[in-house]
């Protein structure tokens, strides 16, 4: 568990309670009673881990949680209230604020977001030690092969060896002293193929030394003596190179590489021959275990559960394993910007170019796009690879879906957050109808009927509000299925406007109902669809109400089928939408119109049309309107 834990409450009571029991918990707490003095509390003492109340005075929450995650974006913060204010919920999610929980805090509620807490701090550390060792591994193999390369380079370098060794051969009182510190069998063999001199490797290992024939070293050469290296070297006149096999002293046998050298006296006439031999059998093993720890590491690379590329500094992948290929396509010539997310050019903050820039791992969380059309949220961390020189030649980039994770998440949040909202909207609107009912007692009473009907106004108005909560919740919590059946659609299209035209009349908003009568029958689920066609409207309606830049406003609901496809469409002339508002307009829990919205409506609309395998279209342009296009199939094998 996390040790430390920094709580912030301007309320001294909440902070010795809540101190006692997250102690209780295990933590080591901190505490500060607004948000300057907790932000120099967190920079000094660095805490995982913020529980701070949203409303304090100076620097609130809000902020505090904002400076927290400029300072260290991975501390995770949970933001409480007493207040349950819904645009203060929100901006906390879009801050990356862990969890939100409201007071008076319960035990299970506080257990649930501190667990989350602790899963995320967990599963960084996991791709942290994840990261380091693929990059241990990426070090160990690259020193090897350079080992291995080292090794390879001693062939060539031998033969440039031994004829340096030929004018210290014209010394031979003090010659083989040079050679007991190397790694080889060196030997010097004279015309009758005897060994005149031999270092002391050649004498331990192979067990022989001066005075013993030269080819009594070599496997199948005792029937033939000259066809040993040396032997071959006196009869060509000039220096070989071969691979062959020496005996041991041992009985055993090992591959070597032999270069031999002629020696020549003064007159020029070849004397003596010079012999080193490199036991190959260590590069032989190395190679085996190269190619033993390759295999494995592509077995690692192949079957990791997880996305794994390595890309040059065009950010082109060179290579990938089996699962990035299963859901983005072969490398060939694809770069990781087009392969994740079908861009044209790099990514903001791309932690590859990061890693290229500086040298170090970068980590970060990304959405990116199957090429099946899935979104998956990966969380991603690279290592640099270097060369033989230290500069960086590629990056390995490492992504894990935690698409599951994340929902889970935002799941467990939105719930508790819905719970929220739910429960303070519908405080609100009993309090609105409390005020309407007064307004009719006080008008019965005073026998005023202009009163009475504004008080059953209120009281229409927060009823059918009520209604609507309760139908949005209960679609959003019972995850239903559909249940198509085959119903006239005209009637679906008649049902709708009846339940928005109570609404509209309260206000000046010309409407145009155009319903082609070929819309016919199609299977749907009448109440579902029903639901998405009111809550666009309402949408449109609010949208209008909302516009004051213009002198009349109306609304245009037509309804038509072409071919096996029914499309509808509710245009409005109201405040419009800039594209960022249009991206987001179907996410749960976002509203454009502040605590008079829940975020649900359009978020069930679009979920319901899904459910029926069709789309929804929106164009829209700030200050001159909004358009909603949907398109159903009408047939019972499309949806």
């Amino acid at each position: 568990m996390t040790s430390k834990l920094l709580l912030v409450d301007d309320e001294e009571g909440i902070r010795t309670v809540l101190g006692i029991s997250l102690a209780d918990r295990g933590y080591s707490v901190l505490t500060a009673a607004d948000g300057q003095e907790a932000f120099n509390v967190f920079r000094r003492e660095a805490p995982p881990i913020v529980l701070t109340d949203i409303k304090m005075p100076g620097m609130d929450g809000i902020e505090l949680l904002q400076r927290i995650k400029a300072e260290c974006p991975d501390t995770e913060v949970i933001m409480i209230t007493g207040h349950g204010d819904l645009d203060l919920a929100i901006k906390s999610i879009q801050l990356e604020a862990t969890d939100f929980v409201t007071k008076p805090i319960h035990d299970a509620v506080l257990d649930i977001a501190l667990g989350r807490a602790q899963e995320r701090i967990a599963l960084r550390q996991q791709l942290r030690e994840h990261t380091e060792n693929l990059e241990r591994l990426v070090r160990e193999k690259s020193a090897r092969i350079v080992e291995l390369e080292r090794l390879a380079a001693i062939d060539q370098a031998m033969e440039g060896l031994a004829q340096a060794m030929r004018g210290i051969a014209s010394d031979m009182g003090d010659a083989l002293r040079y050679f007991n510190e190397m790694p080889c069998f060196v030997s010097i063999h004279d015309k009758n193929l005897i060994v005149v001199a031999a270092n002391d490797l050649y004498r331990t290992r192979l067990g022989k030394g001066v005075g013993d024939f030269s080819w009594m070293v070599y496997i199948h050469t005792d029937t033939d003596p000259e066809s040993c290296p040396v032997g071959k070297t006196f009869q060509a006149g000039a220096g070989q190179r071969e691979r062959t096999e020496m005996l041991l002293a041992d009985g055993a046998t090992t591959p070597v590489i032999v270069h031999t050298a002629p020696i020549r006296d003064r007159e020029g006439m070849l004397e003596l021959v010079l012999e080193i031999a490199v036991d190959i059998s260590e590069v032989k093993r190395l190679q085996d275990e190269l190619d033993t720890t390759q295999q494995r590491y592509r077995q690692l690379f192949e079957e990791a559960p997880c996305y794994i590329t390595v890309q040059d500094r065009s950010l082109s992948i060179v290579a990938a394993n089996r699962r990035f290929q299963s859901d983005f396509g072969e490398p060939g010539e694809q770069r990781c910007f087009y392969a994740y997310k079908r861009r044209s050019e790099p990514c903001p903050n791309c932690p590859v170019q990061e890693t290229f820039l500086d040298g170090k791992p970068h980590q970060s969380e990304m959405v990116v796009t199957s090429r099946n059309g899935d979104q998956l949220i990966l969380l991603v961390g690279t290592a640099p690879i270097v060369n033989a020189s230290g500069d960086i030649h590629q990056v390995m980039e490492l992504a894990t879906n935690v698409t599951q994770i994340r929902n889970l998440e935002d799941h467990l949040s939105k719930l508790g957050l819905l719970l929220s909202t739910v429960s303070h909207g519908v405080k609100g609107m009993l309090t609105a109808l409390d005020g309407g009912i007064y307004r009719i007692r006080s008008g019965l009473r005073r026998e005023d009927t202009t009163l009475v009907q504004e008080g059953l106004s209120d009281v229409e108005d927060v009823s059918s509000r009520i209604r609507n909560t309760v139908l949005d919740i209960l679609f959003y919590a019972k995850e239903r299925e559909i249940e198509p059946e085959l119903v006239d659609v005209m009637n679906v299209l008649y049902d709708a406007v009846q339940l928005i035209e109570p609404k509209m009349a309260k206000h000046p908003l010309q409407r145009r109902w155009e319903f082609d009568p070929t819309v016919g029958t199609a299977w749907m689920d009448r109440s579902a669809i029903r639901t998405a066609l009111v809550a666009i409207l309402e949408n449109a309606v609010e949208a209008c109400l909302e516009d004051s830049t213009k002198s009349e406003h109306r609304i245009r609901f037509f309804a038509t089928r072409k071919g096996n496809e029914l499309v509808f469409e509710i245009e409005d002339n109201g405040i419009g939408m800039d594209p960022e508002t249009v991206e987001r307009i179907f996410s749960l829990f976002f509203s454009s119109k502040g605590k008079r919205g829940t975020g649900l409506g359009l978020f069930i609309a679009k979920k319901i049309i899904q459910q029926h395998r069709g789309r929804i279209e929106v164009h829209s342009e700030k200050g001159v309107g909004t358009t909603f296009r949907l398109i159903l199939p009408a047939n019972k094998a499309q949806a």
